[in-house]
């Protein structure tokens, strides 16, 4: 069969998931590996602006097919997450930033031998008269950083860092294509790899929301019960025998191309009727969203990033996901469940121990459940990533943005961060979309 499965019994302490075939995709072994040592880089194509600063070359880009070479070779040994690879946000730029005029600036930065020591993957967006600096996909990355050479902390210290960075700013400015008004950078974890994200040498403040990951057992048995109390695993060994009555209960490792489609159609169909059931916009009625998810998943040149899974019951897909593997990292992007009969009985719930397991058996070393404060995360993880923002303005047009936009957000943090709050705003919000859907 085209994929690995296995079905899920409730006879096991670890709370279900017996093996019905022992085919598994390798995992972390898939996944990009680091390469060892640094080469010099040459320049490629044409770049649209260069400088030199303290013996830092820069270059500016604006098309991403004239760095793919460089980019890639660097990100296989720079210090990033997932969301700063190029296939990710050359995906993007094609289904979603070109609908919107987004313009890629790329910036490189090398030393006086040619290594490069970072890459800051920008973009400037248009929105009526104002133009801001931002994060290429930013919308769609959990994580926005700069990638970074291991010695980059070596070379560009914290305080030389604010120089370098106003020296990057004046030449975009200098180039009529990459102006802006101000500039946005949203959702910077603290740090990059091993290093301290040199944006937080800057004037940042709290992003609303936080982020959580846990660090995996090599056993799953031992990570549930570290993770739940015994009245809990009973409870929900229980809820798994419940759901066994509507059908066979399996995880099923989604490989074949067709699957791939079917599947993620199903996760995009219930993630759109739980955003309608909360009141949010449904990101996948923007253009070109879900264009890029089944591109994504689908493109032979990134399924090593890329895992989707399903727990059926039965002929019913109960629980769908979509995540992206990255070095010893596991990441939940996307995930949702049937909101049918059987909801009470926790699909979404087991479909999320079977990631779990599938990721400690696959040798992956974290679990990143991503950007949101919801409950559940707190429960598994172990870590709380702090996320910031940058904001500046340039021009006039621009402070009046940065003022704005600074108070939405501290006014939104405010709210998240109390929990009495948070619940009256997500009833009314849940309300509003109820009654907006009769």
């Amino acid at each position: 069969m085209p994929e690995s499965n296995r079905t899920i019994t409730s006879d096991r302490r670890g709370g279900g998931g017996a093996y019905a075939s022992a085919a598994r995709p390798a995992g972390a072994e898939r996944a990009l590996a680091l390469s060892s040592g640094q080469q010099p880089v040459a320049p490629v194509g044409a770049r649209l602006s260069e400088s030199t600063w303290s013996g830092i070359s820069l270059r500016v880009y604006g098309d991403l097919g004239e760095v793919e070479r460089e980019w890639k070779a660097f990100e296989r040994r720079a210090d990033c997450t997932v969301f700063q690879t190029f296939d990710w946000l050359a995906k993007w730029q094609r289904h979603i930033g070109k609908r919107k005029d987004t313009i890629p600036a790329i910036v490189l930065g090398a030393n006086a031998e040619g290594h490069l020591l970072f890459i800051l993957q920008l973009a400037v967006e248009t929105r009526g008269p104002v133009r801001r600096l931002t994060w290429l996909g930013s919308e769609l990355c959990d994580y926005n950083a700069p990638l970074l050479a291991e010695d980059f902390s070596r070379n560009v210290s914290a305080d030389r860092f604010g120089e370098l960075w106003q020296e990057i700013v004046r030449l975009l400015q200098s180039n009529p294509r990459f102006r802006f008004d101000f500039v946005d950078l949203q959702k910077m974890p603290e740090r990059v790899g091993a290093q301290r994200n040199p944006f937080l040498n800057l004037q940042v403040l709290a992003h609303p929301s936080g982020a959580y990951a846990a660090n995996l057992d090599r056993d799953w048995d031992h990570f549930y019960a570290a993770k739940r109390s015994s009245s809990t695993r009973k409870r929900e060994r229980r809820q798994l025998k419940h759901l066994a009555e509507y059908g066979e209960v399996r995880f099923v490792d989604v490989q074949d191309r067709h699957e791939i489609e079917r599947t993620l159609d199903t996760l995009i169909d219930q993630k759109s009727r739980s955003f309608a059931r909360m009141g949010v916009e449904d990101i996948f009625s923007r253009p070109g969203y879900r264009e890029f998810f089944l591109d994504v998943a689908t493109d032979l040149n990134v399924s090593a990033l890329t895992h989707v899974s399903r727990l059926d019951v039965g002929s019913t897909m109960a629980a769908t996901n979509l995540g992206l593997r990255f070095r010893d990292c596991y990441y939940l992007v996307l995930s949702s469940y049937h909101d049918g009969e059987f909801s009470r009985f926790g699909p979404g719930r087991a479909h999320l121990h079977e990631l779990l397991r599938h990721a400690i058996d696959s040798g992956f070393q974290r679990f990143d459940f991503t950007v949101g404060d919801e409950p559940y995360k707190r429960d598994w993880s172990d870590t709380e990533l702090q996320l910031h923002d940058y904001l500046a303005a340039v021009t006039p047009r621009g402070w009046l943005m940065v003022a704005l936009t600074a108070a939405y957000r501290r006014t939104k943090r405010f709210i998240k961060q109390s929990p009495i709050l948070w619940r009256a705003f997500s009833k009314a919000r849940g309300l509003a979309g109820s009654l907006s859907s009769r």
